[in-house]
């Protein structure tokens, strides 16, 4: 099998369209959202602003770093996350809330909501993981939960992971970038041929003119 440098280029080429257009499907899709939850938590501020309320955003959108949620909602997964009211909120609900736990304090869990009950006169959702074995130590309080899943992009987080990264942003940058230097080089090179060409088959008709 001999080797051949235009099939190699050619393949090359292939392969870097190939990455670019799963690249750019997967940054499309980040600053959309991000563009739509951007405008949406705007508005939504303004109004609870001019209300003296304080309440999470609107629809918030969040990234899956662990397995609990295997397999509905799988790692580097991500979700849409929706504002509801304690009437909204029903045992099989996915919601995110924040964690109040000394060993996770802090930290936004995404976990289904196994039970509702009451403690002194409070009302308590108790979690758990659809992958986990146990539920969550604790019941959560209402004001912990930021929303309710209701929407899952998979894998996106993969995306994000690699260009949040120094060579994830220099190959995004950079292979774009050489991929638009060279195929503007190989085009001007291919009508500097054609017109080259077409020199010369003008050269030859006008010598064949001038013997008729």
């Amino acid at each position: 099998m001999t080797f051949s440098f235009k099939t190699f280029v050619k393949d090359f080429f292939w392969v870097i369209k190939y990455m670019l257009s799963i690249m750019t499907y997967g940054i499309v899709i980040i600053l959309i959202l991000a563009g739509v939850l951007l405008g949406v938590y705007y508005v939504d501020r303004q109004i609870t602003m001019k209300r003296g309320e304080e309440k999470p955003p609107l629809y918030g959108a969040y990234v899956i770093i662990t397995t609990s949620m295997t397999p509905v909602i799988n790692q580097n997964d991500a979700i849409i996350v929706k504002r509801v009211t304690k009437d909204n909120l029903e045992v099989g609900d996915v919601v995110t809330y924040k964690s109040e736990e000394p060993s996770y304090y802090g930290i936004l869990i995404t976990h289904r909501i196994i039970e509702i009950y009451e403690e002194n006169g409070i009302k308590k959702y108790l979690t758990k993981g659809d992958y986990n074995e146990t539920p969550d130590p604790h019941g959560i309080n209402f004001n912990q939960i930021y929303g309710k899943v209701v929407m899952r992009i998979p894998k996106i987080g993969y995306v994000q992971s690699f260009l949040s990264t120094f060579i994830g942003w220099v190959i995004a940058i950079l292979i774009p970038c050489c991929y638009v230097v060279i195929s503007s080089i190989m085009n001007l090179v291919s009508k500097m041929k054609e017109s080259r060409h077409e020199r010369r088959l003008r050269r030859r008709k006008v010598i064949l003119s001038e013997e008729y």
